[in-house]
């Protein structure tokens, strides 16, 4: 892992001249071990598909990042994903810790449970109790069958400045009413839900 990671370090200036880095860090907790999780801005689907055809015609980003790291990377997976219209990408006020929490919402899409998800995200920040960052809906990726019809992925990025301060922000908001109501609203769409730790790595500009 930490060869992988030093490995990106010296040559992220490669990848980033064909596309803007939003963030990249290592799974602390919550996730698999030894996990790199990042994610890149495209316009589009032509920009993305344009930014993956200059990278494999690019000889020095496949001989000095991709083709040496090969051997040291297990499992990759990739998503599609879009702010929801409310959301927009935020920055952190100063550096410190990042969870990304993981929704599956039940079959129905964003008619059904975003206004409810939406009450309970901004009953948990109006109180300072997070900092959020973004939320995410996707669109390529974890879309899984149910028995009428597919379940729905949301990922909200969370800033602390700390895990302290985060175990007592939650806390703090377990015996807040008005989080609590909007939370037991949502949580009525909810089918599972993920929490992962990450740590910004030292070449991650969300840090």
């Amino acid at each position: 892992m930490n060869e992988f990671l030093e490995n990106f370090k010296r040559n992220v200036h490669l990848r980033t001249s064909h596309s803007e880095l939003v963030g990249y860090w290592s799974v602390e907790f919550g996730g698999r071990l030894n996990k790199a999780f990042h994610i890149w801005k495209y316009d589009n689907f032509a920009h993305r598909a344009a930014i993956r055809k200059a990278l494999g015609r690019d000889t020095e980003w496949q001989g000095k990042f991709l083709i040496p790291n090969l051997p040291l990377i297990d499992k990759q997976e990739s998503e599609i994903t879009h702010l929801l219209s409310w959301c927009k990408l935020e920055k952190p006020p100063k550096e410190g810790i990042y969870e990304m929490v993981i929704f599956q919402m039940k079959p129905g899409g964003p008619l059904l449970w975003e206004e409810a998800l939406k009450k309970a995200i901004h009953a948990y920040a109006s109180q300072g109790y997070s900092k959020l960052i973004g939320v995410f809906h996707t669109d390529y990726g974890a879309l899984d069958r149910g028995t009428v019809g597919f379940f729905y992925e949301v990922h909200v990025l969370w800033w602390y400045e700390n895990a302290d301060n985060r175990a007592a922000g939650r806390h703090r908001s377990h015996e807040d009413p008005r989080v609590v109501a909007a939370v037991q609203e949502s949580v009525s769409y909810l089918v599972s839900q993920q929490n992962m730790l990450l740590i910004p790595t030292s070449f991650s500009p969300l840090k």
